[in-house]
């Protein structure tokens, strides 16, 4: 199976670069030099970096990998020789920007205009739902580093499915707090926990979010189904609710057991980007996020994990609550799910609501790790 991205190989080089020199690089967030790369994902810290790729076939291979896959460009994949418990950071605390400092590149006014578009096209039969988000960005403070980050968010807003990225030389710096599973692969054994639905308190769900959560639960089982053995695809949980800190989410699961012959880049070829993140159908959704989105979303919404490939196990996030270093500026996303029971008001309290706790702990303050 052809992935959709383009490959390109660091360490492990090709015939084209050896002929010609290597290729581009595949993304650029971040660039310094002076820190040596890591990642620290599944709990685990892995450091000596020995290979890196957008190739994700070399997923199945050998090694330790950490993957970072962005929603709108290449796949980076670094193997790692070392990879041990993680430990607590033990460099300076981070020092974020002020409250004040963050923009949104869709302001109150625009973002509630595509709400109503995003209706009147659900109006029109084009679409049942689409996940609008927007873009923060605050000017990086003077030597930022997004491993301090990523430790804060571990003490202000611990998450399951957290996960840190650094690798200077090739522009890459993330700190997810991520809720949400995107992929578990123990064997052949599949497993994705799409959420939808948010509301400040676990009683505060509506039928909207029900309906959303269903929907896409629907999309996450065919995406499966086209790499599955036929009849395996299962949903064990529906509608769960999970207490997060400052919110609620529904959360389902549906598992499957992956066909002979498919290997990582076929399984994320079939089911990347999330349907939790995009809408349904994801095609048409998609069309939507390009016509009203004013710019690519980056990291925000792709994935973020780690792949064992000797064991043949993996689990990557969605990268929702998630920062990454572009240029010299901090970025953070924020966006729901929009549907027919939607209101441009309520849609963009529940962007603030998603944003608000992450914002606070990327300032440097304490923040409660009390749960809704």
């Amino acid at each position: 199976m052809r992935s959709r991205w383009g490959q390109v190989r660091w360490g492990w080089r090709t015939e084209h670069e050896a002929t010609n020199g290597p290729a581009s690089r595949p993304v650029a967030f971040a660039d310094r030099s002076d820190v040596a790369p890591l990642a620290v994902v599944g709990d685990r810290l892995a450091t000596g970096l020995v290979d890196i790729t957008s190739d994700l076939t070399a997923l199945d291979t050998n090694g330790f990998w950490a993957v970072v896959i962005p929603f709108d460009s290449p796949p980076v994949c670094a193997r790692f020789e070392t990879v041990r418990p993680a430990r607590p950071w033990p460099g300076p605390p981070w020092v974020g920007p002020p409250l004040e400092a963050w923009r949104s590149n869709l302001d109150r006014a625009h973002y509630e205009d595509g709400i109503r578009s995003v209706r009147a096209a659900i109006a029109d039969g084009d679409v049942y739902q689409v996940n609008l988000t927007r873009r923060l960005r605050a000017p990086l403070p003077a030597g930022a580093d997004i491993a301090a980050l990523g430790a804060a968010l571990a003490i202000g807003n611990p998450a399951p499915f957290s996960a840190v990225v650094r690798l200077p030389e090739h522009g890459v710096a993330v700190a997810s707090a991520s809720p949400e599973r995107f992929l578990s692969r123990r064997g052949d054994a599949i497993r994705s926990s799409p959420i939808k639905g948010t509301a400040a308190t676990a009683d505060g769900f509506t039928t909207k979010d029900r309906a959303e959560n269903v929907m896409i639960t629907d999309l996450v089982r065919n995406d499966l189904g086209r790499v599955c053995e036929y009849g395996s695809v299962t949903v064990p949980s529906l509608l769960a609710v999970e207490a997060h800190p400052g919110l609620a989410h529904l959360v389902t699961t549906v598992e499957g057991r992956l066909r002979s012959g498919i290997g990582w880049a076929g399984l994320l070829d079939a089911t990347f980007p999330p349907g939790s993140v995009t809408g349904a159908p994801k095609l048409a959704s998609l069309d939507q996020i390009a016509r009203l989105e004013p710019e690519p979303r980056g990291v925000y919404c792709g994935a973020v994990g780690w792949v064992d490939a000797d064991r043949r196990a993996g689990d990557l996030n969605v990268a929702i609550r998630t920062f990454w270093i572009e240029g010299d500026e901090l970025n953070f996303g924020t966006g729901g799910a929009v549907t027919w029971d939607s209101t441009p008001e309520g849609e963009w309290a529940e962007t603030e609501l998603k944003a608000s706790r992450l914002l606070r702990v990327a300032t440097g303050a304490s923040v409660p790790t009390s749960q809704p």
